[in-house]
């Protein structure tokens, strides 16, 4: 990349960070309306909830909680914004149908955004892991969620400056997979706010996917160089020219939606058939010509 290309990189990145609004709008995609019914395509109608315990938090899982417990749990995923942005409502339909395949999705920014629409910015990185402690203590407290929760297997995920939060925190070993959306390290930028580099990578320990929006998308650059970077740690990596806001206003999240479930059911739920997508020379998914895979170190 030549040394405008990554000026202008570092501008639009900036732009993400300290408006939030790039990703807000993208033609590639309508953005999410407030009246789409909560739902998703998954077998357990899924709702979005706060609680009083968490309320810097929205919570995404399935309405009737009963089918689970001792011998069907709830796996965990984190999810930060793009931009860093204190509300997950852009994500809505996208989260909602993760939690309906049977996840409990917990994500940064209250169910109710500020005025603005939480847009500004500012959250953290730990906030992903407050996020998991609170789930850990709700799987052991008495209550809605008690034993309902599987705390072994988790998911960190993020969107542009919130895939780079998820990557921050995936050092943790609880966090067994991270996926980011739209988004790869910013190499020398750490003022930008989370502080990860492309060497850190070589330190997780969890399967990485990232999945991208083709050339349109400003990230794609970034995490085309961390898959490159990377030397024995199990990744994909999948592009498709949908932009950097991808398709998660889309109904159900769109194609996002449908590849960010399958990753989770393999890699959360050890399930063999969305597995098929993610393995093989080439990969499932490569026969969807409208997407661009690699992978290495899968299996």
């Amino acid at each position: 990349m030549n040394c405008f290309s990554q000026s202008l990189l570092v501008v639009i990145f900036a732009a993400l960070t300290s408006l939030g609004s790039a990703w807000a709008q993208d033609k590639s995609g309508p953005a999410p309306d407030s009246t789409q019914p909560v739902g998703g395509s998954g077998p357990y109608k899924a709702i979005v909830v706060g609680e009083e315990t968490l309320a810097t938090h929205a919570i995404y899982r399935p309405k009737d909680l009963s089918p689970f417990g001792k011998d069907m749990k709830l796996p965990i995923v984190l999810w930060g914004n793009g931009g860093g942005a204190n509300s997950s409502r852009f994500y809505a339909r996208f989260l909602t149908e993760i939690a309906s395949h049977g996840f409990l999705v917990v994500a940064i920014g209250p169910v109710k955004a500020a005025p603005g629409g939480g847009r500004g910015g500012g959250t953290k990185s730990s906030q992903l892991l407050d996020g998991l402690k609170w789930a850990i203590e709700q799987n052991y407290q008495d209550g809605e969620y008690k034993g309902k929760l599987d705390t072994k297997r988790v998911a960190a995920m993020g969107h542009s400056l919130g895939g780079l939060q998820a990557l921050e925190v995936s050092s943790d070993p609880r966090i067994t997979t991270t996926v980011c959306w739209n988004s790869g390290v910013l190499e020398g930028r750490r003022s930008l706010g989370p502080k990860v580099s492309r060497s850190d990578l070589n330190n997780l320990h969890g399967a990485l996917a990232y999945f991208n929006g083709g050339p349109k998308d400003i990230a794609t650059p970034n995490a085309e160089a961390d898959f490159q970077a990377i030397k024995s740690l199990p990744v994909f990596f999948a592009g498709r020219d949908v932009g950097h806001g991808g398709t998660f206003g889309q109904p159900n999240g769109g194609v996002y939606g449908q590849v960010g479930v399958a990753w989770l059911k393999w890699q959360l739920k050890e399930d063999k058939e969305t597995a098929k997508m993610f393995l093989g020379d080439p990969p499932g998914l490569a026969s969807d010509k409208e997407w661009t895979v690699k992978a290495k170190n899968l299996k």
